[in-house]
């Protein structure tokens, strides 16, 4: 994109093409060249547009702000289906807790994309197989890929989520880690409106209360459940039309907590072989230890997304390059773990995938790790290991759509 620029710097269409098409990408090649155009008044102006931030919080157009508020209410009235249709609870929100938040930002994205209307087809029609499916399920309570499919389809629907997301760029390592990106902002601020959430909830009870109006049945059945679905909606919107509300706080959290996670992990499996505990024998303990595991990639993940992002100190890419080293181990030993428990006792759907997700996760740390050496080595940049957790992330949607749709019908229902 650099020669692009340079080549076209003359010509407004055609930079402001390239921008549309790949923002961040277009805004990290310009700054690199800027110190040598600077002086032109056409590159002066994109350094102006590009790093102008506003303190004021932006609320986005009219229409924008409209479709949101629509997002919100339709969210809500499908969080109250059962009490509108007399659905047992006990059925409804395991199974289709997932429809009342993914569908509504997959369309935000749709249509602040434009997408084309195939692309709108297919999102529409992988939701409506989802929903269909989940449903047709028989209700065994103790079923194990029940419960498999209902967690995998929360992830098969934040796939979808992706789609919607990266839009017309296809490939696009950029536009892939700009999702995973977005992801931590929107955790980020959810959490912001939640605990702001809480805490009115709290203090208009309260209120109510000391008036002698106990409302505390109706607020969470009317209002409560309207409210959690509209966090992560308005925290999307926030975040889309406000990036520099989160934008600085994300990367800051990231710094902190890749050093302090490095030193629990490593304090965390020197305590583990003092304490008698394995996950070999006891399978609480290795749901644990599988969830550690998560957590941990899931932080390493989103270090990468915002450390290609921008250049880091050798510090910086040691750390995150140490966390993934010893990432690997504690993948290892879970993996041993449940390859244990298999030749002791058979193969479950639970253990079938647990076995496939840490073999997934293995082989995308052993290529995160690979490239964070080459960039500690100075052999390549950071940037190509951001690349190869954008490339990967189709083969957890892969993933998932086998264990949410084939793994109730090769199990038996089980």
């Amino acid at each position: 994109m650099k020669e692009e620029i340079r080549t076209h710097l003359n010509d407004p269409r055609h930079l402001e093409k390239l921008y549309r098409t790949n923002k961040v990408s277009f805004k990290r090649d310009f700054s690199t060249l800027y110190p040598e155009l600077r002086g032109n008044t056409l590159a002066d102006f994109w350094n102006e547009r590009l790093n102008y931030e506003s303190e004021e919080i932006n609320w986005g157009s009219s229409r924008e702000l409209f479709f949101v508020l629509i997002a919100v209410l339709v969210a809500g009235l499908i969080a109250k289906f059962p009490a509108f249709f007399s659905i047992e609870e006990e059925f409804f929100y395991p199974r289709n807790i997932g429809f009342i938040i993914f569908p509504v930002l997959s369309a935000y994205f749709a249509w602040k994309n434009r997408l084309s209307t195939g692309k709108l087809a297919f999102i529409i029609g992988l939701t409506l197989v989802g929903i269909i499916f989940i449903n047709s399920l028989p209700n065994v309570q103790t079923s194990d890929t029940l419960i498999l499919s209902c967690i995998h389809l929360l992830l098969f629907l934040w796939s979808v989520l992706g789609f919607a997301f990266v839009g017309e760029a296809k490939n696009n390592a950029e536009k892939r880690l700009g999702f995973l990106k977005y992801n931590g902002d929107l955790v980020v601020m959810t959490t912001l409106i939640v605990i702001a959430g809480g805490i009115m909830t709290g203090i208009t009870i309260g209120l109510f209360s000391l008036i002698g109006f106990h409302i505390e049945k109706f607020y969470f059945e009317n209002v409560v459940v309207f409210g959690l679905p509209a966090a992560p909606i308005i925290g999307t919107y926030l975040t889309q039309t406000n990036p520099h509300l989160v934008g600085k706080v994300s990367p800051v959290i990231a710094r902190i907590f890749s050093p302090l996670v490095l030193v629990m992990l490593v304090i965390y499996l020197i305590a583990m072989v003092y304490s008698g505990k394995d996950p070999y024998n006891d399978r609480e303990f290795l749901l644990i230890f599988n969830a550690l595991l998560i957590g941990v990639m899931a932080i390493i993940f989103f270090s990468i997304a915002e450390t290609s992002k921008a250049k880091k100190s050798q510090v910086e890419i040691w750390v995150l390059f140490l966390l993934s080293a010893v990432t690997i181990i504690v993948n290892g030993i879970a993996l041993s773990a449940i390859l244990f428990r298999i030749s002791e006792w058979g193969i479950t759907p639970n253990r079938a995938a647990v076995l496939g997700g840490n073999v997934l996760i293995l082989i995308n740390l052993l290529l995160v790790t690979v490239h964070l050496f080459r960039a500690v080595s100075k052999k390549s940049d950071i940037a190509d290991v951001g690349k190869s957790i954008a490339y990967y992330l189709p083969v957890y949607c892969l993933w998932t759509i086998i264990v949410t749709f084939l793994f109730p019908l090769v199990f038996g229902f089980k």
